[in-house]
């Protein structure tokens, strides 16, 4: 088997595409708890409490989208050898390796998955000084879970180009990989069309987690399912749905792997392993509607969606 082209440090950000921008911002910046560290008349980057530049980019455009994931590696070397192995495999490319004239600038290359998600990875991206726990907001994303009409090929591009790590499986439904410590980074959920399921922020604790929730309440939004428990990756859960109906997601404590002691489990999917404390019952209808989204051909749509 060929070796990877890559090894991932860990998630930096995700750009989601919104209709409504400023509602989107409003909810992000005022009520989910991250800060805005820059914008324009299209765009919004904003950040958590820890050392990443932005953890979430917003872009206006005519219907939800995923824009891209951006990965870390930790040197310019990784990137252009990455660029090269990318290359050998036909993998299409849609930014050589090279300096980001994107805020936050670093270096870095930008390729195209099977089914069309933009992925970055960069190294040298600004940081920003890290901020105090005090309050019940995010430190950054944790993980994205993506629909994908081919589990296997997903699972197959992900762990052998990229160099991720399957931690677990929920049947042949749901597979959760893992670029470091962290249980997953990405997960891959089998759907009728390839779109965001949701996004995964970041509590420091499950104090926070708690009291985080309670903010939302006091905003008058409560949760499309949870808090509860997971049984892969043993993290707490939240859902709650952002003004456009992108499903976002409080979490914390997820499990952390030792590489040569975990053992990758399949999971039965049972209400008692989906939510292991039992308060938050199995997904409604309407949190299964919302994580379904709308399709995303991603790259592959034409201008609009290449944006």
């Amino acid at each position: 088997m060929e070796q990877p082209v890559v090894r991932l440090h860990s998630l930096r950000s995700v750009q989601l595409k919104v209709p409504d921008l400023a509602a989107c911002t409003d909810f992000y910046s005022e009520v989910w708890g991250l800060s805005v560290v820059e914008r324009d008349s299209d765009d919004t980057w904003l950040r958590g409490t820890g050392t990443n530049h932005h953890v979430l980019q917003l872009s206006r455009t005519e219907r939800n989208a995923l824009g891209s994931i951006s990965f870390a590696v930790r040197t310019r070397a990784e990137v252009d050898e990455a660029g090269r192995r990318l290359v050998a495999r036909g993998v299409p490319l849609l930014r050589e390796p090279g300096p980001l004239d994107a805020v936050g600038g670093g270096y870095g290359l930008e390729l195209v998955d099977p089914e069309g998600r933009r992925i970055e990875l960069s190294c040298e991206v600004h940081a920003v000084t890290p901020q105090g726990h005090d309050g019940a907001v995010p430190t950054g994303v944790t993980h994205v879970v993506l629909n994908t009409v081919d589990i296997d090929a997903a699972v197959t591009f992900y762990t052998e180009v990229l160099g991720m790590r399957v931690s677990d499986w929920s049947e042949h439904q749901m597979a959760f990989l893992r670029c470091n410590t962290d249980h997953h980074s990405i997960a891959f959920n089998q759907a009728a069309w390839t779109s965001v399921n949701h996004v995964a922020y970041e509590m420091p604790s499950m104090d926070h987690f708690m009291r985080g929730i309670g903010s939302l309440k006091h905003h008058g939004i409560t949760p499309l399912w949870g808090p509860g428990r997971h049984g892969p990756g043993n993290n707490t859960f939240s859902y709650f749905a952002d003004p456009a109906g992108l499903v976002c997601e409080y979490t914390s404590d997820v499990a952390q792997i030792v590489e040569d002691q975990w053992l990758c489990r399949v999971w039965r999917r049972v209400p008692e392993l989906s939510d292991l404390w039992g308060t938050a019952g199995p997904p409604s209808r309407q949190v299964r509607s919302h994580m379904a989204g709308v399709e995303d051909r991603g790259a592959f749509t034409g201008a609009e969606q290449s944006r």
